[in-house]
């Protein structure tokens, strides 16, 4: 480990690394938030569909193919970067395609017709905004040391929330609601969502160049790259083999972190439907509570990162998953919409800490030189049991007759997760605090 004095003009340029690097996360928000989540899906779905159920039934179809890609390419992806220390040049590579694919959807108008086109740009962006990301997390370590990994990775997760809510704000409110928005853009032939696109696209990339200039690139592990990409799925078998005999811990955590990811993922996917089916919310009010809720997620991020690096992120995800745990059961029971209210920001809270935590836990485990991989099996277990979270929900359900029955499902998925992390062993920690942040810290 180097060691270094942290002179100002040292401090300034980690400084710089460290913001560089979070603006990666609020630029891609865009894509997330705008573009699969709130605006653009609706819009292939409402207006460019001939009908929005064949068009919610394809979009379905577009992302598990998309998620079924993912989960088979990712680790390859990320063992190759790290190998050929290349991991800043193939994020670069991957953060442009997902911009490339979102500007695209500026020509996709309202009609049926061109339901294919939006389809597939989505789901290439989805693909590659999930292999950048890949990228994106092993970078954490070259921005971080031991002793400022979770305060980092925190500020990173709440600048995304951040910047998909400052992202939407502007989408809302420029293009979307009046009927004539900035530049004089409306509704005809979808023009006013399809320069929503547009202006997602410039968001990425205007917020994710400063990574490039200021965030050193990886050191080579050292494996030759000669090998046909094919190949890698050979030697990435023989580091699963490896892994179970050596690194159980590892595939212990990515186990665990797939099953109350997939939890997470589904209040982020149920919990508006919740709020109107069962506690009787308006649609405007969905969105107010939107909106706090991601405030309130992104402080509960930047408030679990210094959590993180004083009692280390399995205390953080295991104090955190508790929470969630018994606030969702008592989201099952509780009446009216105060308790919604009350119940709904205390599990905003909880998400972001979560989500942060478990991305520096991967991180402090991950063998050196290794992280692009490990970070690309993270997402491959996560996509593999993307079902369980909607399948818990809607079984639930159907069980109960009940549409809040469907929180207890959700609130089942988070309670395995717990029980799985808990014989996971923390990573071992570190007193080190007088270490700089550094592209060599490690």
């Amino acid at each position: 480990m180097v060691r270094s004095v942290n002179t100002p003009s040292r401090a300034r340029r980690d400084v710089h690394g460290v913001i560089s690097w979070a603006l990666w996360d609020w630029g891609s928000a865009a894509f997330n938030t705008v573009i699969l989540t709130f605006v653009f899906t609706v819009y292939l779905t409402e207006s460019v569909a001939a009908d929005p159920k064949k068009g919610s039934e394809a979009l379905g179809l577009a992302l598990t193919i998309a998620g079924v890609c993912i989960a088979l390419v990712a680790p390859v992806t990320g063992q190759r970067s790290d190998a050929g220390g290349r991991r800043k040049q193939w994020l670069a590579v991957h953060t442009a395609l997902v911009v490339a694919s979102t500007a695209g959807l500026f020509f996709v108008q309202d009609s049926p017709s061109y339901l294919l086109l939006g389809l597939v740009l989505v789901s290439v962006g989805s693909v590659f905004s999930e292999f950048a990301t890949v990228n994106y997390n092993a970078t954490l370590l070259q921005v971080s040391t031991p002793a400022t990994i979770g305060r980092i990775s925190g500020f990173g997760w709440g600048m995304g929330y951040f910047g998909g809510l400052v992202a939407l704000v502007v989408v809302l409110i420029g293009f979307v609601q009046p009927e004539v928005g900035l530049f004089g853009v409306t509704a005809q032939d979808g023009m006013n969502i399809r320069v929503v696109a547009l202006f997602a696209a410039v968001w990425f990339a205007v917020f994710a160049l400063p990574l490039f200039f200021f965030v050193p690139e990886v050191e080579s592990s050292g494996e030759p790259l000669r090998r046909a990409f094919l190949g890698s799925y050979v030697v990435l078998g023989k580091r699963l083999a490896r892994m179970w005999r050596t690194e159980r811990r590892t595939l212990g955590f990515l186990v665990a972190s797939a099953i109350y990811r997939d939890g997470l993922a589904a209040i982020f996917t149920f919990g508006g439907v919740i709020a109107a089916g069962s506690f009787g919310f308006t649609a405007s009010e969905v969105v107010v509570f939107a909106i706090i809720a991601n405030l309130v997620a992104g402080l509960g991020a930047f408030l679990g990162g210094r959590a993180d690096d004083r009692f280390g992120p399995k205390t953080v995800i295991v104090t955190a998953l508790v929470g969630l745990v018994v606030v969702g059961g008592a989201l099952v029971v509780l009446p009216g919409k105060p308790a919604f209210w009350v119940c709904g920001l205390i599990l905003a809270t909880f998400l972001g800490p979560t989500q942060s935590a478990s991305r520096t836990f991967l991180a402090r485990i991950a063998t050196p030189g290794r992280e692009g991989e490990v970070f690309g099996l993270y997402a491959t277990t996560g996509r593999a049991v993307s079902f369980l979270g909607p399948l818990a929900f809607s079984g639930f359900i159907a069980l109960a007759g009940s549409q809040r029955a469907g929180m207890g499902g959700i609130v089942v998925i988070l309670l395995i997760g717990l029980l799985a992390m808990l014989p996971v062993k923390a990573p071992e920690r570190s007193g080190r605090t007088d270490e700089v942040t550094t592209g060599d810290a490690r």
